[in-house]
């Protein structure tokens, strides 16, 4: 992507002989230095543009992990448990190998979250990068399918009933709905078909994840990268090279998100999951009280929230694809929250929201955990379909800096944003 007013990339040159025969062939080389060296960055970036990157790494990490531990692990409702335990116990690092993949599960959507809160809020959806912003959404539908189904396959007790609970959901859906769930199934209850069928598209769908990210990373070299001003660059001064402003920013957080992940994995591996997952399926006996992941909480909320069945799974669906919609029902001519302070407020206020429908989805539905749900599934939808129009009438903005720069020269510099280079006299 080339900015008005910005110099172009220099030319890349290779060094040996081999890689300037492979350039003429394949320009591979030219691709990656133009892509990841001396892409022009916004240079007031701040640490909340590096979980991209971790991203990348934590995909990387799923797939690695979940492609080792398919080949020890058996899709069949007799074994499939077993099969889980003989990785744990009697596979070299299988024990590291399955809590590395379950809990970078919760760390690949602990950072997934904080990425879109962050495009959220700095107005990353806006034009032009409103592909970009739905293909990240197209990401998060996968991802949210794909750790469903990886959920499904240890076939403890909240797998297997977890499974029936949600794939019930699909016969709400008039006309079609049954035969929906009986092709989810592979029959007339959740059983080995259903494990097969689960498993296929658990193995499948990262490697769909991964092509969607490179048509995201696509759109986001076509449109550039936005930034906490959430005004254009405009010349060579607002911008610093990829390599190394960004690329050091970007591996000192991956390697605190890395210390992190190393904590749940190896000191409290078991914290995110559920008791009963250690229990084998039993389609006898119903567990108390049936919840899905962490991750899936808030939606979850939003479903038991609505007493109509149908209602409830259009509000679950509604509630993740109303966030493509977002570039066009933000009327707001500016893109930053900070220039912006009645929308800071109802955002911080709809995050909060959104957090506290995660925990009321962990409990029972009942009594004022039910009430508080409807009420905070009706500011969460209000937000999107009522609130963000008229903040673009009515709302009065804070003037923006000049250029990028600008801001930075003045003091408006985030955290973690790169200094400016020192004034030549």
């Amino acid at each position: 992507m080339q900015h008005s007013g910005i110099s172009a990339h220099p030319v890349y040159q290779p060094k040996s002989g081999f890689m300037r025969w492979l350039e003429r062939r394949l320009p591979i080389g030219g691709l990656v230095y133009s892509s990841f060296v001396v892409y022009p960055t916004p240079r007031n970036l701040n640490y909340w543009w590096t979980f991209g990157g971790i991203l990348a790494f934590m995909l990387g990490v799923q797939i690695v992990t979940g492609i080792v531990l398919a080949m020890h692990y058996t899709p069949h409702v007799d074994m499939a448990f077993k099969s889980v335990e003989i990785i744990m116990r009697d596979v070299n690092y299988g024990w590291l190998l399955r809590y590395a993949h379950a809990n970078g599960a919760a760390m690949f959507f602990l950072a997934v979250y904080i990425h879109m809160f962050r495009g959220m809020y700095y107005g990353s959806y806006k034009e032009p990068r409103e592909v970009l912003w739905i293909l990240g959404v197209i990401i998060y539908l996968l991802m949210m399918a794909t750790g469903f189904m990886g959920y499904v396959l240890p076939w403890g007790q909240m797998s297997f009933w977890a499974a029936t609970v949600i794939t019930n959901l699909f016969s709400a859906i008039p006309l079609v709905g049954d035969p929906v769930v009986t092709w989810l199934w592979g029959g007339y209850a959740v059983g080995n078909p259903t494990l097969n069928r689960f498993y296929s598209l658990h193995y499948l769908l990262p490697f769909v994840i991964a092509g969607v990210v490179v048509l995201h990373v696509w759109a986001l070299h076509v449109a550039g990268q936005n930034n906490p001003t959430g005004i254009e660059p405009k010349t060579d001064k607002d911008v610093v090279a990829f390599t190394p402003y960004a690329t050091i920013k970007d591996s000192f957080l991956m390697a605190c998100f890395c210390i992190l992940f190393a904590w749940f994995v190896f000191y409290i591996p078991n914290f995110l999951g559920h008791a009963d997952n250690y229990i084998p399926a039993n389609p006898a006996v119903t567990p108390t009280h049936i919840v899905p992941e962490w991750y899936y909480l808030p939606f979850y909320a939003i479903l038991r929230a609505i007493p109509n069945k149908l209602l409830g799974v259009c509000a679950l669906f509604g509630s993740i694809l109303i966030l493509a919609f977002m570039p066009w029902l933000d009327t707001s001519r500016v893109r930053s929250a900070r220039y912006r302070p009645l929308y800071k407020q109802f955002f911080w206020l709809w995050v909060a929201g959104f957090i506290l429908l995660g925990w009321l989805g962990s409990k029972p539905p009942e009594g004022l955990y039910v009430i508080s749900a409807r009420i905070l599934t009706i500011y969460y939808f209000a937000f999107f379909i009522i609130i963000l129009p008229l903040l673009g009438i009515f709302e009065k903005t804070r003037p923006l800096p000049l250029s990028i720069a600008d801001s930075v020269l003045k003091g408006d510099v985030p955290l973690g944003a790169s200094a400016p280079p020192p004034v030549r006299t």
